[in-house]
């Protein structure tokens, strides 16, 4: 803006002298004009009296030299010279100046010799300066010669001397005053336009509470006044943005389910915090990456398929596996579509239904499974007590045999009881660990004395490898003990004969590692999700016959939870399990 101002107060200037340099010359030059002629006008009255004088006293033929050189000093301050019709000088009053008599006739003969019109005559070359003014002598009507009047022009060049200086002071300070003005003025009517072009810069560099100063009510002042209430609109404007861009970002981070945004390109743009901790990622796993690589479910990739081609809404419910477990979501992919039926994109909302599948399938299945559960021993109990009270009863040996079932059976129902109350115990929302110090490695000791007579029975090595001195956390050691049991119980039920069960403990710093692997028959990759459900198992018949109830790993994983802990299984086919179980040394408030 000072290089705008500079260049306007420049371009003034510049006008402005060019304005008074013009007006310099025109002014000395009709100062010059108007000496001249006023000179001329005078040399003419003075040649005429010459002329009459002359003309009264003879003519050519009887001239009064004393006159005239009285005339030419006194009166006439000037050089006359008397000529004939040829040019030859008949009278002269002498030389005027440094004018020496040779150039003096060659001028006169010139003139002479053009038969001259005109009566007055500038003579500046050689340095001379002279001015010659003529008048014919008449003689009885007829020309009989000519009368020169040489006259210096040294008044001349002092009076236009006079003229251009009187015009330089008088320009000059009129140039200075000019300057003056110009600069004040320049200054009013710039700053306005220098801060409103400042503020125009900060609300273009996203500063809406600038503001420019309003002084004046003229052009500028509208700029001013217009700037700023664009700036305040501005203002408005974005405040308005801005709430509605965290509305709608607190909408989306918090909706509770997930979302992603594909452009038309197939470029993921967005993903919400939902789907990132549904499906543990990271947003530059995704983000500005095609969806069909990104995306490892075939379901939702034909999914957003579907909705390119058809351009029609679409809704599914899908199972999805996520690490240990299948999640269940309703899906629902719509087409974006802009103004004038352009194509922008595709949405996609995951609704996590897994609780309400799990509660709609544990309707379906509660009844089921536990009639089921409960039917083998009860008619097992039934059909024992029925055969005694026929008569069985009599054969102390069958008594025997048959009492030893009823009890087995009877220990069975009374376990898939209690670890049914367990279960509902542990799902309720009110329920609390009783939280003490726990001593893994002496809780292990224990479990593996507990189970040490079940492993033997198979003749599986059943030992503890401590990577640790100690291993003491926070939690409730009972609930612990419960898991610890059912995870070895279960590696030595599915291990064959001659088999392994290895528990290991490791300090990593903020938490404890218990790892429990066995040998056994392993476990499919596809059922690993759902071996956390109530009732699964893995070998239905075995498990049975082990008086298996299909509720520990449910409840194991309820436990670890309630720990905030964590929970991995890694199986293969024919060389077995292993269970990683990652438990804070102190629970997390």
């Amino acid at each position: 803006m000072t290089k705008y101002r500079t260049r306007l107060l420049f371009a003034l200037i510049t006008l402005i002298i060019i304005v008074l340099l013009g007006l310099g010359l025109l002014l000395g030059q009709l100062f010059k004009n108007y000496y001249i002629n006023s000179f001329n006008e005078r040399l003419k009255i003075e040649m005429i009296l010459l002329t009459s004088n002359i003309e009264q006293n003879g003519g050519l033929a009887s001239l009064d030299t004393e006159e005239i050189s009285r005339m030419s000093g006194g009166l006439l301050n000037a050089r006359i010279t008397i000529v004939d019709l040829e040019g030859d000088i008949h009278y002269d009053t002498g030389e005027l100046s440094s004018t020496k008599i040779n150039r003096h006739r060659e001028i006169i003969e010139g003139i002479v010799d053009e038969t001259p019109r005109d009566r007055s005559d500038l003579e500046v070359g050689g340095g001379f300066d002279l001015h010659y003014y003529w008048n014919p002598l008449i003689r009885d009507g007829e020309k009989e010669g000519y009368v020169f009047l040489t006259t210096k022009i040294d008044e001349l060049q002092k009076a236009y001397r006079q003229i251009w200086w009187i015009l330089t002071i008088s320009l000059g300070m009129a140039l200075m005053l000019i300057i003056l003005l110009g600069t004040r003025i320049t200054n009013r009517y710039t700053k306005p336009i220098e801060s409103a072009t400042n503020v125009a810069i900060e609300l273009a560099k996203g500063n809406y509470r600038t503001r420019t100063y309003e002084d004046h009510i003229d052009e500028t002042g509208m700029l001013s006044s217009s700037i700023n209430i664009l700036a305040r609109n501005l203002q408005e404007l974005m405040k308005l943005k801005e709430s509605q861009q965290d509305r709608l970002t607190t909408l989306i981070e918090n909706m509770g389910s997930g979302l992603i945004l594909i452009d038309s390109r197939g470029f993921i743009n967005l993903i919400n915090k939902p789907y990132k901790e549904i499906f543990n990622v990271e947003a530059s796993e995704y983000l500005y990456k095609l969806y069909y690589e990104v995306i490892d479910h075939e379901e939702i990739t034909h999914m957003v398929e579907e909705i390119f081609m058809t351009e029609q809404k679409v809704r599914k419910q899908v199972v999805l596996p996520l690490e240990i477990e299948r999640r269940h979501f309703e899906v629902y992919g719509v087409p974006i579509i802009g103004t004038n039926n352009v194509w922008k994109g595709i949405l996609l909302v995951f609704h996590d239904i897994t609780e309400l599948k799990k509660l709609e399938q544990m309707r379906k299945d509660f009844v089921a499974n536990v009639s089921h559960e409960l039917k083998t021993p009860i008619t097992s109990i039934k059909g024992f007590s029925e055969t005694l009270l026929d008569g069985a009863m009599h054969d102390k040996a069958t008594l025997e045999a048959f009492l030893e079932i009823i009890l087995k059976e009877s220990d069975r129902l009374q376990v898939l009881i209690q670890e049914l109350l367990d279960l509902s115990k542990i799902e309720q929302h009110g329920f609390r660990l009783t939280n003490g110090i726990v001593d893994l490695v002496k809780e292990t000791n224990e479990v593996i004395e507990i189970l040490k007579g079940k492993a033997a029975q198979k003749d599986i090595m059943l030992n503890l490898s401590q990577y640790t001195e100690e291993a003491v956390i926070e939690g409730d050691p009972d609930r612990l003990k419960q898991v610890l049991i059912n995870l070895v119980s279960n590696a030595i039920t599915y291990t064959p004969n001659g088999g392994s069960v290895e528990i290991s403990l490791t300090d990593q710093g903020n938490f404890v590692s218990v790892v429990v692997q066995d040998s056994g028959i392993g476990i499919e990759k596809s059922e690993i999700p759902r071996i956390f459900e109530r009732f699964y198992r893995v070998d239905k018949a075995r498990s049975r016959n082990s008086g298996g109830t299909g509720l520990g790993l449910a409840i194991v994983k309820h436990i670890i939870e309630a720990h905030k802990g964590h929970i991995e299984v890694d199986s293969r086919i024919g060389e077995g399990t292993t269970f990683t179980i990652k438990l804070f040394k102190k629970l997390p408030q």
